[in-house]
């Protein structure tokens, strides 16, 4: 499949440019319809349930992320998603996306850390945080969110919307329903506040997303030197959020450094060894 013709429409590039370099509070762009139209049902169609993704994949269930099933290792991705997955990665488009957002030499993931199949189930959530800026092992330094929405008749009153935060987490610039074939690409910085509305779709629904990201090997110009895992904010009326529930959530994490960094070291010398875990 070329990604250009076969999967997306077609981009005016001039004008996704201006918009992308216009856009407050940070620089991004929706684009819609992104996919072509059967193409995009297609890979919709393709999508695993919730309990299908939940049995492949990685399920969140802390404070400020419940309810998402991310689903990285493509061979659990039927023929649609994965050319849907080969065409966000294709040398045209790392091309034209570079050209739109003036950042050079744009790489894609082959691994999807943190991407690929989004499932998530009613009553998920994500608050609003700014993403991890740093690939640490391979030395890459995230630069841009392409998120891919894959619901046919989701109703606004199911929330799930995407929406995008000023810097100091006060106000909520834009809400985007995650509509079937709509795009929203954002630059990643230190102040790309974003989140997910909280969902209430009927049970047997789910809010699907497909997420990728990309990378530089040079630090963007204000990089501070400080690596960062996900940072998450309360929004201004999540005060329980605020004062309780984060902050024990954030005891937790660092309790649990320790024993994490043990496992990681007793998975890799087993698989020197070539044992089973």
């Amino acid at each position: 499949m070329d990604a250009l013709t076969d999967c997306l429409e077609p981009l005016d590039i001039g004008r996704l440019r201006s918009e992308f370099r216009s856009a407050k509070p940070f620089p991004f762009l929706r684009i819609e319809p992104f996919l072509r139209p059967d193409f995009a049902s297609a890979v919709a169609a393709a999508y695993p349930t919730v309990d299908q993704a939940e049995a492949v994949g990685h399920t969140f269930r802390a404070v400020n992320e419940w309810g998402k099933t991310q689903v990285t290792d493509t061979k659990h991705f039927q023929e649609p998603v994965r050319a849907l997955n080969q065409a966000l990665a294709a040398p045209e488009w790392l091309a034209a996306l570079s050209e739109i957002t003036g950042i050079p030499k744009l790489l894609a993931d082959d691994e999807l850390a943190g991407g690929g199949i989004h499932v998530m189930r009613s009553g998920g959530n994500l608050d609003v945080h700014v993403d991890f800026n740093l690939l640490e092992e391979r030395k890459l330094f995230r630069r841009l969110n392409i998120l891919v929405f894959l619901n046919e008749g989701w109703r606004p009153e199911w929330g799930g919307a995407l929406e995008l935060w000023d810097r100091n987490v006060r106000h909520c610039e834009h809400r985007f329903l995650p509509e079937l074939n709509r795009c929203v690409i954002f630059e990643t910085s230190e102040h790309s506040f974003h989140g997910v509305q909280r969902i209430a779709c009927p049970p047997d629904r789910a809010r699907r997303s497909f997420a990728a990201y990309y990378y530089t090997r040079e630090a963007p110009a204000n990089w501070s030197g400080r690596r960062h895992s996900t940072v998450f904010r309360a929004r201004p009326d999540e005060h329980l959020k605020r004062y309780v529930l984060m902050p024990a959530s954030a005891v937790k994490r660092q309790l649990m450094r320790p024993v994490r960094k043990v496992e990681r070291l007793l998975d890799a010398r087993r698989e020197k060894q070539g044992s089973p875990r």
